[in-house]
């Protein structure tokens, strides 16, 4: 079976992701979420947030992010709930993350690493698998707490916001000078 990825970049990701595109399509089933054209006046979260929301919701296996540095499109990525992801830039951090972090997407730095690097690291991501290890599940467990942990909090912060301001308490006048 093949592996289904979304790939998506910015300006400053934008020709990477039209090689990395080239060299994968032949083995791998890819969704390309944008830029479909160069715009130097683009913003990375519009992009980030159709790969990460894709890998979220279980429409592809993984995602690939890719900006100038990686380090903008891995922060917005991992503002959505069920979003592992990290910047690599070398191939040990590329597929460890995914046998100890469960990493599902991987953002990449255009202007930090070349296109034959770039290649390496999509490969050694997209090949590597979960250990299911104890150690690692008991791990992403914790990390797994914490984000519902944090979406409680925006929930209840919504809720809390949603309330009826209460009716002010009049003052009455008990001075009997």
């Amino acid at each position: 079976m093949r592996l289904n990825v979304a790939i998506g970049a910015d300006h400053g990701g934008f020709e990477m992701k039209q090689e990395l595109i080239r060299r994968l399509s032949g083995s791998l089933d890819i969704v390309d979420k944008g830029a479909h054209e160069f715009d130097a006046n683009d913003d990375y979260p519009d992009y980030v947030v159709q790969v990460a929301r894709a890998v979220a919701e279980g429409e592809v296996d993984r995602g690939i992010i890719i900006c100038g540095s990686g380090v903008g499109a891995c922060v917005a990525a991992n503002k959505l709930p069920g979003v592992r992801a990290s910047v690599c830039h070398d191939t040990y951090s590329a597929h460890q993350g995914v046998e100890h972090d469960d990493l599902n997407v991987l953002c990449l730095g255009a202007r930090v690493i070349g296109v034959e690097v770039a290649t390496e690291l999509a490969v050694a991501f997209l090949m590597a698998r979960f250990s299911g290890e104890e150690r690692h599940i008991r791990r992403l467990e914790k990390v797994l707490a914490l984000e519902r942990e944090s979406l409680r909090r925006q929930e209840d912060a919504v809720s809390d916001s949603e309330l009826e301001p209460e009716e002010p308490i009049e003052e009455t006048d008990n001075d009997t000078d």
